[in-house]
C-alpha cells in the first residue's frame, strides 16, 4: 500500500545550502524561519489555538535527498564519520520516506505566516505537518540516547578578519541577527567530521541568506576571512 503526501507549505530560513545547517534544531540552532502556507490551507481555521503552545513539532521532507534514495547504513557525525550504524538508529536525511522532524519555538503568526525559532532546515523545505509539543508526553526524563546522550560542546571559537568585520557591519543593516547566526553556525564546526582534529589549510565557503562568507579553521579557532553578496 502506498500513500501520497501533499505539503501544507514550505519554510523560509537563512540556510540556502546544506553545508551550514546545524545538525540538530532548537538545542543547537538560534536561526529563525517562517512557514508559508499553501493555498489549500485555511489558515485562520487550521491554526486557531496554536498560540497557546510555546513549541511545535515540524514534520518535513528532505526534498534534496529524495531522488538519491536511502541508505541502510550511515556514518553519524557524532561518531566521527567513521563508524556505520543502521539508518533507523540515526537521524540521517537519507531515509526510506525522506521524512524529518524538528522541535521549534513558536513565535506566533505574522502576515499569515507562522514564525518559528531554532530551525535546522534548508530554506524552501516542504512542511508536511505541524503538531504541538507536549512537555508531559514528549519529554522523557530518564531516556537514554546511545552515542548522542550529551549535547555537543561548540568546539571552535570565532574571530573575524578586519575586512570581514567591516563588511559584517554593513550586512547587519539587512540582517540584524547575522553576527549571532554566524557565531552559532561556525562555533559548531560545519566541516566534515574527518577534517576535525587534523591540520586543515582549506578555505571553506558558507552561504546564509543572500550572502557568502569564506573561513578557515586553525586549531580551535574559525576565522571569517571575507563576506560578500551572492551574485545572481
Amino acid at each position: 500500500m502506498t500513500h501520497s503526501i501533499t505539503p501544507i507549505g514550505h519554510i523560509l530560513t537563512p540556510f540556502t545550502q546544506k553545508f551550514s545547517i546545524p545538525r540538530q534544531g532548537l538545542s543547537l540552532s538560534c536561526a529563525s524561519g517562517e512557514i508559508v502556507f499553501s493555498e489549500h490551507i485555511d489558515i485562520p481555521q487550521s491554526l486557531d489555538g496554536i498560540e497557546a503552545f510555546s513549541h511545535l513539532w515540524l514534520l518535513f521532507l528532505f526534498h534534496e535527498n529524495l531522488a538519491q534514495g536511502y541508505k541502510t547504513k550511515v556514518r553519524p557525525p557524532r561518531l566521527g564519520g567513521n563508524k556505520k550504524i543502521g539508518v533507523f538508529a540515526s537521524r540521517s536525511s537519507f531515509r526510506p520516506n525522506g521524512i524529518g522532524m524538528s522541535v521549534v519555538k513558536n513565535l506566533g503568526m505574522k502576515d499569515q505566516r507562522l514564525q518559528v525559532e531554532g530551525v535546522d532546515l534548508l530554506s524552501n523545505t516542504p512542511i508536511v505537518d505541524i503538531k504541538p509539543y507536549l512537555p508531559y508526553a514528549d519529554s522523557v526524563a530518564q531516556a537514554s540516547a546511545g552515542f548522542a546522550q550529551e549535547k555537543p560542546k561548540p568546539p571552535l571559537t570565532l574571530k573575524f578578519s578586519t575586512q570581514a568585520a567591516q563588511k559584517l557591519t554593513l550586512h547587519q543593516a539587512c540582517y540584524p541577527a547575522l553576527t549571532t547566526l554566524i557565531h552559532n553556525t561556525l562555533s559548531q564546526d560545519p566541516r566534515p567530521s574527518y577534517k576535525k582534529h587534523k591540520p586543515d589549510d582549506k578555505i571553506y565557503f558558507m552561504q546564509l541568506y543572500d550572502i557568502e562568507l569564506s573561513f578557515c579553521v586553525m586549531a580551535t579557532t574559525a576565522e571569517v576571512i571575507d563576506i560578500y553578496p551572492i551574485l545572481t
